[in-house]
């Protein structure tokens, strides 16, 4: 790990704010939503972008002002991200704190690693990436919500990493920041643009008036988490790093071809023929993703093993909310099973049949019904550490590599926080295939060799 780390040098870390002198003080109170997120381990993602010409020179004259003004101006627009989470004393629930004058701290870091291995689909130590991933500070009174990263390697490329809270920040509002960002940006690159305006799909909201809460929801989960808590209203109950120092990491590609024969997979089996799925790319990537990962786990078939994937509830909620809010709207749901299930020959139908009913299960319930019982099931899985616990960050649906501020799209995204325990990564996939996706996995080197023959040879057998 220290060779690791020594071969990453923070050359500085600075303060970018939207450059304003004003001291008052506002208040973002959190929804719901936003409080089932509470102290959960922060979300990290790394977007490395190929730059062969990259120097000294042109990264520190030319790249990085571009960035970092860029970013200053996109800040204007999203003020809260550079607040503070707090929960005084006197406050019911905890709400987001910001000013005019806050900012969000940017590292500028210089890295000797090989940039094409660390940028590849190829197995390497999980740890590698983690250098190129800002802290983001925590204390038992105040939590910053976002930090950014941006690490050159000379003659390389670069790359930007980013630490955020996800009380505010779900995937999609990350996903808009960065669009208002790369929009900011090459406005600045074309047209020396100093204050360029966002169109209206990236203009955030942050009305919080727009998820109703009539029943009080979201004291409910406040008086939840300090029953579970015993009172303590620190962010620093639980740790931040549990991540394995001998895992590795790796990611896997699924074609457009492939999920149309996994489909015809799960259809060919008798039991499914008259059931109405839902086959989506997300639930066959999910559920053949599972069931490899508990086949390398191996161990007894009788043994518990829990999923989780995230709904996105803009839609469903009455009024819908619209596409361009920053909070979170989106809550987990979990599925309890056993491993036989993804052991059977026909595992990737039950697992499939699994998430589909939970996805037909979100849309005949209320929302406030959903969100107790998955704090319910959370309540369970905490008390159950035993299980095998996979779940899912990202989505397919998010063009993570349309980010592109002037210099060429990523070579590569990568979700560094998956390297926590259970989750993989699904994203859109950078080759454009139209239904193409990749999936990022961490697990131990052993596990990860089984994993790898289990996805490849299931593939060629279908």
């Amino acid at each position: 790990m220290a060779s690791i780390r020594n071969s990453v040098t923070i050359h500085e870390t600075i303060r970018v704010s939207p450059s304003t002198n004003s001291a008052t003080e506002f208040c973002l109170p959190l929804t719901f939503f936003d409080m089932l997120w509470l102290n959960m381990p922060r979300a990290e993602s790394l977007f490395f972008y190929k730059v062969t010409e990259l120097t000294p020179e042109l990264f520190n004259s030319v790249i990085l002002p571009k960035l970092n003004h860029s970013l200053s101006l996109t800040l204007l627009h999203y003020l809260p991200l550079a607040g503070k989470l707090k929960w005084p004393p006197h406050a019911p629930k905890p709400a987001i704190y910001y000013s005019l004058n806050d900012a969000v701290s940017v590292s500028v870091a210089e890295s000797k690693a090989d940039f094409n291995r660390l940028s590849s689909n190829e197995i390497r130590e999980a740890v590698e990436l983690r250098p190129l991933v800002p802290e983001l500070f925590t204390s038992d009174d105040v939590a910053e919500l976002l930090s950014i990263q941006i690490t050159m390697f000379p003659n390389q490329g670069f790359s930007i990493g980013f630490s955020n809270d996800h009380v505010i920040i779900d995937a999609h509002c990350l996903s808009m920041f960065m669009k208002s960002w790369v929009h900011i940006c090459k406005k600045l690159v074309k047209e020396e643009e100093d204050h360029p305006l966002l169109p209206a799909a990236l203009t955030p909201l942050f009305d919080r008036t727009l998820i109703n809460d009539p029943s009080g929801t979201d004291m409910y989960l406040a008086k939840s988490w300090l029953d579970f808590h015993s009172s303590s209203r620190s962010w620093n109950i639980w740790p931040h790093d549990g991540q394995n120092s001998n895992s590795v990491r790796a990611t896997f590609e699924l074609t457009r071809e492939d999920i149309k024969k996994l489909r015809d997979k799960v259809l060919s089996f008798n039991e499914f023929e008259s059931k109405q799925l839902r086959l989506s790319t997300f639930v066959l990537t999910c559920a053949y993703v599972f069931v490899c990962l508990v086949k390398a786990r191996g161990g007894e078939s009788d043994r518990n093993v829990h999923f989780g994937f995230v709904a996105d509830y803009k839609n469903r909620l009455d009024p819908p909310v619209p596409m361009n809010y920053i909070g979170n709207c989106v809550a987990s749901h979990i599925v309890f099973t056993k491993a036989r299930d993804f052991m059977a020959e026909n595992g990737v139908g039950i697992v499939a049949e699994k998430i589909s009913d939970g996805i037909k299960e979100l849309e005949s319930k209320g929302v406030v019904e959903q969100i107790k019982e998955t704090l319910e099931k959370f309540m369970k899985v905490m008390s159950e550490p035993q299980q095998q616990s996979l779940g899912v960050s990202w989505s397919p649906r998010l063009d993570v590599y349309g980010f592109d501020f002037g210099w060429g799209r990523p070579k590569k995204m990568e979700i560094v926080s998956i390297d926590r325990g259970g989750a993989i990564s699904i994203a859109k996939s950078r080759d454009e295939d139209g239904g193409a996706v990749e999936v990022g996995v961490v697990l131990d080197k052993q596990e990860m060799e089984s994993f790898g023959s289990l996805f490849f040879d299931g593939l060629r057998n279908l």
